[in-house]
């Protein structure tokens, strides 16, 4: 069976070298190459390969964002990241949303051959290296909510207050007083050390207040 791969990767030279690399292998076939992320959906959707060769920095849509596009697409190949981060964090968001393996850009050549081999028929594989990072990354302790301070009532204010509103408009909203507005929103000052109603909005938004993962 012939194994069909899009190659995804801003950098010309490692683009041509990674396609040189692949067209080598007579099991392999090279459906197109990418130079940004858009392109990589596209190409992905035009030609629908067994294997995608994903860099994670990339123009317009990043690694992620092409991830994040590929999750609910009629076809969806397995992905292979190919990375120079240094940190944990990409690596683990790469694998949470979805890619079959990850390599490092260092690796031997016949170790990226290994890996698109692996991913078409379904086996994940990391280099000793990038399984170390990814098992010392994910028993990290979560970070802290930065909301945990606030009552369920203050988080409500909060959320109404990223969105700009009076505390005459989010004591309609709540169906309470002006001054308790007022006695809430004093608590969330003093809870979060923060100085004024600005900084409380702009604080707001920061950590998603407004409809994100930390407040209803």
């Amino acid at each position: 069976m012939t194994i069909r791969v899009v190659i995804a990767d801003d950098h010309r030279v490692v683009r041509h070298g990674l396609c040189y690399l692949l067209s080598q292998e007579p099991d392999v076939e090279v459906a197109g190459e990418a130079g940004d992320g858009r392109q990589a959906v596209d190409i992905v959707a035009a030609t629908r390969p067994d294997v995608l060769l994903l860099d994670l920095y990339m123009p317009i849509l990043d690694g992620h964002a092409v991830l994040a596009a590929l999750h609910d697409a009629p076809h969806r190949p397995a992905v292979v990241v190919l990375t120079s981060a240094t940190g944990d964090e990409p690596l683990v968001c790469a694998m949470q949303a979805g890619a079959t393996s990850s390599l490092l850009k260092t690796a031997p050549a016949e170790d990226v051959i290994a890996a698109v081999r692996d991913a078409a028929a379904g086996t994940a594989s990391l280099s000793p290296e990038l399984l170390t990072r990814l098992t010392r990354a994910l028993r990290r302790p979560p970070p802290p909510d930065p909301l945990a301070p606030l009552s369920p009532r203050e988080r409500e204010v909060l959320r109404l207050i990223a969105r700009g509103y009076s505390n005459r408009q989010i004591g309609r909203d709540l169906a309470i007083g002006e001054q308790t507005v007022k006695t809430h929103v004093r608590s969330i000052l003093t809870k979060l050390g923060l100085q004024d109603r600005v900084q409380v909005a702009i604080f707001a938004l920061r950590h998603q207040a407004d409809g994100g993962e930390h407040l209803p």
